[in-house]
């Protein structure tokens, strides 16, 4: 159970630029595209993402619902979850964020730190795991479609290794819903914008967007970005032999990847980030130094590629 009280006073003492030197200090422990990950010092059991998106308690109760919806429907699909919370905080005068919570694991188990300290055929072995719980989706998704249709950002960083059972892979990457019913997208693509410099939503929006919605429930484009993450997470050598083992599981109607391919895409999503991440970094210098704005996002650090 989290503590409200606790992550009030988080929220109200939050400096977003450095949350080492909040009121209540925060350490950074990894990074997504959008978010960073964290840990509270007054709580060792879990790490959090924040996510000040919502103009009103009923819009967070919505997404709240939709991150618990997500979660029960991967472990309905097979996938195996840490232990997670969800906690509304609403400070007066700022957006209202939802935090969400998950149990802390091993930082030595994430996939990106095994590739590094097992040999090549176990951590072949280690991401032909991944692989089979991502076709546990496409497989729920064939059983229930247009019912519901679940997509799933199979890189290898979202896979954790249980200490206890080498046969449990945990995925961590539950924190954006991606999800349709009846064939209608659950997620509400305008809440994701919000993070982006407000100069370049439009652009996004006719450009980006709905690449972004929507490449997650297709599996040839969900594996060629988990292999393609192979370059950033410095294993290139990895790559051919993983995409030999993720074209045996292509449903037929798609045709198999190629390393030639793989490169090609790395290279443009690299860039498509990097730019990204600068802008945003420009968005919160103009907010903060010349307008004297609170930025609310905590921004990722400088991610090696």
């Amino acid at each position: 159970m989290l503590s409200r009280e606790l992550l009030y006073e988080f929220e109200k003492g939050l400096n977003p630029q450095k949350p080492a030197e909040s009121k209540i200090p925060a350490r950074i422990v990894g990074y997504g595209e959008i978010s960073a990950i964290f840990e509270i010092e007054a709580d060792n059991i879990h790490v959090y993402k924040r996510l000040p998106l919502f103009d009103s308690l009923v819009a967070a109760r919505h997404y709240q619902q939709m991150y618990l919806d997500y979660c029960s429907l991967l472990e309905k699909a097979g996938l195996s979850l840490p232990d997670h919370d969800t906690q509304i905080v609403v400070v007066p005068g700022r957006p209202t964020a939802l935090y969400i919570a998950q149990k802390k694991l091993p930082d030595a188990n994430f996939g990106h730190k095994l590739i590094h300290h097992l040999d090549d055929g176990a951590s072949l072995e280690f991401i032909k795991h991944a692989i089979r719980e991502i076709v546990k989706i496409w497989n729920f998704n064939s059983a229930h479609k247009p019912d519901i249709e679940l997509a799933i950002d199979g890189q290898i960083s979202n896979w954790v290794r249980d200490s206890e059972n080498n046969q449990r892979l945990y995925y961590i990457d539950t924190s954006t819903p991606l999800f349709c019913k009846q064939g209608v997208e659950q997620q509400n693509p305008e809440l994701l914008l919000k993070s982006a410099p407000g100069i370049l939503r439009w652009i996004i929006r006719i450009f980006f967007l709905q690449d972004v919605m929507t490449r997650y429930y297709i599996p040839r484009l969900v594996f060629m970005d988990l292999i393609a993450n192979l370059h950033k997470e410095q294993k290139p050598e990895l790559i051919e032999p993983v995409v030999e083992c993720v074209n045996e599981h292509l449903p037929h109607d798609q045709a198999p990847l190629t390393k030639t391919e793989v490169d090609k895409y790395y290279r443009e999503d690299k860039l498509i980030w990097i730019v990204f991440l600068g802008l945003r970094r420009l968005d919160r210098f103009f907010s903060t130094r010349l307008l004297w704005k609170r930025y609310e996002f905590i921004l990722p650090g400088k991610i090696k590629r």
